[in-house]
C-alpha cells in the first residue's frame, strides 16, 4: 500500500467498494424476487 490516503470521503477506494456494494444489494433484492415470488415491499409489508 504505497498511497496512505484517506479511506473517507469522495476517494476511488471508497467509491470502488461503493459500487461493490450497491451490485451486491441489487443482485440479492433481484434473488429474493425470484425465490419468494414477491416484491421487496411486499415482503416488508407496505403494499
Amino acid at each position: 500500500m504505497e498511497n496512505q490516503s484517506a479511506k473517507f470521503g469522495f476517494s476511488q477506494f471508497a467509491e470502488t467498494w461503493n459500487g461493490r456494494l450497491a451490485m451486491l444489494g441489487f443482485l440479492i433484492g433481484i434473488t429474493t424476487e425470484l425465490l419468494t415470488g414477491q416484491g421487496i415491499l411486499s415482503q416488508l409489508g407496505l403494499m
